[in-house]
């Protein structure tokens, strides 16, 4: 009974004490061990750490405080010419039972004139207001207007164009004008970081860093000379022209197209090397146009399979597939079936690269190639010679010009003008300009305007990719042909058996 009394009076001290009472009652009278969890507290960065992160800002940040004032955003204003169908006299037509080709012999189609306008970005190089940007940016141009960081605005003269490399001088009166300095793209790393600055989609002086991706990107058909710098830094519409910038505020890529399936920013941008930039540009100063370098040879990819064929371990090189006769590739020794690997101590990675180096070289040129012969390694020198004209290519092949004439048509080389007057994306390739009537071409129902992607199954950009094409054709007297319109594509078999 007593034992059941002072355990009651245990039980009502113990249920009398307060929630908030003291944790070391608790702890004395049950002789408990509290292990207090520490409260999670983020340390903020000290130290070494701290001091690199801020002093890579602020590197960033005084590259951009320099150099923005430099950069320029492009506005161009141009005239656009369509061909519409003149309006029916009588209303429209119910219904198109003739279809376009009746419209277009009865009722002429008459030019429509209207204007567009674009933006681009530029980076001015001599205090004097000489600016390097994009041809794209300001091809086909009536007015070009450069705005700068400070809110000057000038009107802006086109220098010179290129758009094989896709290069433009612009020059405007101004005097000690903000400048950028140019460094030497032939140095930069795969990993080091870069800054675009530009105007996407008219945001004027927009900044984005990133790194070199990835160094000598060609065969992405975007221009005829092709040795891009990748990058991660974000470009969008907008930034074309604009400067890429090395950590130390030089500029070493000039930023010209991207990798999209949206149409903006996918991870995937590319920019001019600098130094070639900067060779282009040159000469478009001083002449007003670029000359370049020829070799006379129609060079090709390596496959794994012709590779091995060859006698080569790897696919790197150029497989000359033809050596134009008198051409300075025939004078050295170049032959037909030689894999050219090496262009004066550069390494040749593929047909493309190989077309770079020369067009870049100086007509008058002595070069050194190493090229691979019956799987032996031999040493050429050639002197490089001046790029003849497109004429004087085509000239050169009078067999394939007959051939063209009994197949019943004629073919131009399609530029950026003709293909926005046309309809078509792409903005390279050969276009049929005349059809005969009666011919086979015309009973395949082939017409101007056509497009032609692909000579018995291998792509052509280029007059000389086409002809080349076609060469296996004398002899079989049949092509191959994949064409396509504004809507779709097909493929056209022409035979003169």
């Amino acid at each position: 009974m007593g034992k059941r009394i002072l355990g009651l009076v245990i039980c009502f001290v113990l249920f009398s004490l307060p929630a908030s009472a003291a944790p070391g009652v608790w702890d004395s009278l049950f002789k408990v061990k509290r292990v207090e969890s520490p409260s999670p507290k983020a340390s903020p960065p000290q130290g070494k750490d701290l001091a690199v992160a801020q002093a890579l800002s602020r590197a960033f940040a005084s590259v951009v405080k320099r150099a923005a004032p430099a950069v320029v955003f492009i506005e161009v204003e141009k005239t656009v010419v369509r061909k519409e169908p003149a309006p029916f006299p009588f209303g429209p037509l119910p219904f198109d039972f003739f279809g376009d080709d009746f419209l277009r012999h009865f009722f002429p189609q008459l030019p429509r004139k209207f204007k567009q306008r674009g933006a681009g970005s530029g980076f001015i190089v001599t205090p004097d207001g000489y600016i390097y940007t994009n041809n794209h940016v300001v091809a086909g141009a009536d007015r070009v207007i450069v705005k700068l960081a400070d809110g000057r605005t000038f009107k802006g003269k086109v220098v010179g164009k290129d758009p094989q490399s896709d290069v433009a001088v612009l020059k405007i009166d101004g005097k000690n004008l903000p400048t950028v300095p140019l460094g030497d793209s032939d140095k930069i790393q795969v990993g080091e970081w870069v800054i675009a600055i530009g105007n996407p989609f008219g945001l004027s002086h927009t900044v984005t860093v990133g790194v070199v991706s990835a160094k000598g990107r060609s065969g992405l058909g975007i221009t005829d000379y092709e040795d891009f710098i990748q990058t991660d830094a974000a470009i969008n519409p907008g930034n074309s022209g604009g400067p890429l910038l090395n950590i130390r505020g030089e500029v070493i890529g000039m930023n010209t197209a991207i990798f999209t399936r949206s149409g903006g920013y996918m991870g995937i941008g590319f920019a001019i090397p600098i130094n070639i930039v900067k060779l282009v540009a040159e000469q478009l100063v001083k002449q007003g146009k670029v000359i370049r370098g020829w070799l006379g040879v129609v060079v090709q990819d390596l496959t794994p399979a012709l590779a091995e064929e060859f006698g080569l371990k790897g696919t790197e090189g150029a497989l000359v597939a033809q050596v134009m006769e008198n051409s300075p590739a025939d004078r050295a020794g170049l032959k037909r079936g030689d894999v050219i690997v090496e262009y004066e101590g550069k390494k040749v990675r593929n047909s493309s690269e190989l077309r770079t180096y020369v067009g870049l070289t100086h007509p008058g040129t002595r070069v050194t190639m190493k090229v691979f012969r019956n799987g032996h390694p031999v040493l050429l020198k050639v002197t490089i010679g001046e790029y003849p004209k497109e004429e004087e290519i085509s000239s050169a092949t009078p067999e394939i010009h007959k051939f063209l004439d009994k197949l019943g048509f004629q073919v131009r080389e399609l530029t950026p003008d003709l293909a926005e007057e046309l309809g078509y994306e792409v903005k390279r390739g050969v276009i049929i300009s005349a059809v005969a009537p009666g011919s086979p071409a015309a009973m395949a129902d082939l017409r101007p305007g056509i497009l032609i992607e692909e000579v018995n199954r291998r792509p052509v950009k280029d007059l000389s990719q086409f002809y080349q094409a076609l060469r296996s054709s004398l002899k079989s007297r049949r092509v191959l042909l994949l064409v396509r319109d504004r809507r779709f594509r097909r493929f056209v078999v022409l035979s003169l058996r």
